[in-house]
């Protein structure tokens, strides 16, 4: 354990870089989800079923087939993202010098939002149909009424089965070690090759990565009680 010690730092930033993805893949996961969300319960036909279709192909598929696609297939048939990619390296310099962080960013998102999609939805049918009639019935359109009044209240009704999604996301992480990013699993690979106390190691990024869930639950509970409490 003297190495990991000495080398502290190490760690410091591989937990950076696990946060920084899972922060960047929450933000976009929820920006891509809660418009399925509404396009799944949308008076649309066309889009009702394209949403319906993108989340049952991605929903149920491995995380780890997404990554491949998104890192490996993806250039292969000429689609990159150089553009984002030297804005994020001019923006960020060092911090994320890896352009794999976009499409790791990228493969989370387009999997991780698919289960956000169906913690709305669900929320979102757990609303009584009264309230979207009657906003309907003041002269709202279905976005209007989909914003101001049905998600409010579907967002309160989520805040446990969304939770659970970002902790799967926060876990997710890990398998960006296999893509050139090097986030905590990745460090903790490295410091098992460099030392005989395997054991030692993994208990503490295991536990490392605990607290970083319980902070992700402990902020869910305290929105969850706030929102109770402005009812």
């Amino acid at each position: 354990m003297d190495d990991v010690w000495n080398n502290f730092d190490l760690v410091v930033r591989a937990f950076g870089m696990t946060v920084g993805l899972f922060l960047a893949a929450g933000i976009a996961s929820l920006a891509v989800g809660l418009p399925l969300a509404a396009m799944r319960v949308g008076p649309v036909a066309v889009m009702r079923r394209a949403a319906a279709t993108y989340v049952t192909l991605v929903r149920n598929t491995p995380l780890l087939m997404v990554f491949i696609f998104v890192v490996i297939a993806l250039p292969r048939i000429d689609i990159t993202f150089k553009s984002i990619e030297s804005f994020q390296e001019d923006a960020f310099g060092q911090v994320f010098i890896s352009a794999y962080f976009f499409r790791a960013t990228l493969a989370l998102s387009l999997y991780t939002s698919t289960f956000v999609c169906e913690a709305v939805r669900s929320g979102i049918n757990s609303v009584p149909l009264g309230q979207a009639e009657a906003a309907r019935a003041v002269g709202l359109t279905f976005g209007g009424t989909m914003t101001q009044v049905v998600l409010p209240q579907a967002l309160r009704a989520t805040v446990p089965p969304l939770t659970s999604v970002l902790i799967a996301l926060l876990k997710n992480t890990s398998v960006a070690a296999a893509f050139g990013i090097i986030e905590a699993a990745a460090r903790m690979k490295y410091f098992n090759n460099r030392t005989t106390e395997d054991v030692q190691v993994f208990l503490l990024f295991a536990l490392v990565y605990v607290l970083l869930v319980e902070v992700v639950s402990a902020a869910s509970l305290v929105l969850e009680r706030r929102w109770k409490a402005a009812r």
